[in-house]
């Protein structure tokens, strides 16, 4: 299976998916480390994909989004984005209306304390 396959197939497989440095336990690398943060707080059931671990996997993911830094999220299939844009997303609401509208749980709470600790 191809790197593409193997993305797609992952994609397809998880309602959310976290291409990242690392793990969501042990992130590798600080942006990486925000993301997973973020989603473990919210207490998101995701599936995370360490890119360290495959090259083809590293570069295939930046080939298959067009975008060119990781850590990525897709959510239902969609590419969302790195780093910034989630915690842009997070502090404005606008995560929390994606995951509602794709159906994923999340504890509104947990994303309310978020923006409360950064305001």
């Amino acid at each position: 299976m191809s790197a593409k396959d193997t993305i797609q197939t992952t994609i397809d497989s998880n309602d959310v998916v976290l291409f990242m440095k690392g793990t969501k336990m042990m992130p590798q690398c600080g942006f990486s480390s925000k993301v997973a943060g973020i989603l473990n707080f919210m207490g998101i059931d995701y599936e995370d994909v360490n890119v360290l671990a495959d090259d083809e996997i590293r570069q295939g993911i930046k080939d298959f989004s067009d975008w060119p830094t990781i850590p990525q999220l897709y959510v239902k299939g969609e590419f969302v984005g790195g780093c910034d844009i989630v915690i842009e997303m997070t502090l404005s609401g606008e995560l929390d209306e994606l995951f509602t509208d794709k159906g994923v749980n999340f504890d509104k709470d947990k994303a309310e304390q978020i923006r409360a600790a950064n305001a």
